[in-house]
């Protein structure tokens, strides 16, 4: 028995009785398998939880939507103005020294009543002469030998007995001014040649006008300028 055992596990014998082995297992699995369908729903054991390890997982944050800006618009540059300075060509320099002056004093001749003004742009009547002419200084009355006074300062350019308006000086000023003195005395207190001040006495009033002899005893008294008659008033009071 023991020799025929043997036999049968070696050689061909042995791969014939694993192969009847193997079957045996298939069959029995599959039936085993498919009769489990069979149990009711209930009774199955529910299905294990299967619990997976925690982890961290990360959420990103909502992200903000960024204000679109508005797109910039190109805007032509501004016009510079540019300032053209002309060049001036340079001018000589006069260093000559400058002397400084005294303001020039004025005064009036001698104060009172005005019996004929000044008129060159309109006639007036003499009443000597009985005629219509121009006057080309102004008459102050006053009593004979009231002193004259020199208007401003200046150098006497004459002394004359002129044939209309009598005794008369003359004295020239700075700036091409002269000054008139006419119908004085006969014998005035200065001399053609004469440094006078302003206010210096020249002479006194006199009636030896024969061209206003008509008048009472007054000072005739004018005003040229570059030898062109200008307003008494305008020299003493301007």
């Amino acid at each position: 028995m023991e020799h025929k055992l043997k036999s049968v596990l070696s050689g061909a014998g042995f791969y014939v009785l694993l192969a009847v082995c193997l079957v045996t297992a298939a069959v029995s699995g599959y039936f085993l398998l498919f009769s489990g369908d069979d149990v009711p729903e209930e009774d199955a054991p529910p299905p294990a939880a299967v619990s997976a390890p925690a982890r961290d997982l990360y959420v990103p944050e909502p992200r903000e939507e960024e204000e679109e800006e508005p797109p910039v618009e190109a805007s032509a540059p501004a016009p510079v103005e540019v300032e053209i300075v002309p060049v001036m060509p340079e001018a000589p320099v006069d260093d000559t020294p400058v002397a400084a002056e005294a303001p020039q004093l004025i005064v009036s001749p001698l104060r009172g009543e005005v019996l004929m003004a000044f008129s060159v742009d309109q006639l007036v009547y003499s009443p000597t002469l009985a005629d219509w002419r121009t006057h080309d200084g102004v008459d102050i009355s006053a009593k004979p030998g009231t002193s004259v006074l020199a208007a401003t300062a200046g150098t006497v350019a004459s002394v004359e007995d002129d044939p209309l308006m009598g005794t008369t000086v003359v004295i020239d000023h700075q700036g091409g001014y002269a000054t008139t003195y006419a119908n004085l005395q006969a014998k005035p207190t200065v001399e053609p040649g004469d440094l006078v001040t302003a206010g210096q006495i020249i002479g006194a009033v006199g009636t030896t006008a024969a061209a206003e002899a008509a008048q009472s005893p007054h000072l005739h008294f004018s005003v040229t300028r570059d030898g062109e008659a200008v307003d008494p008033d305008g020299f003493l009071n301007g």
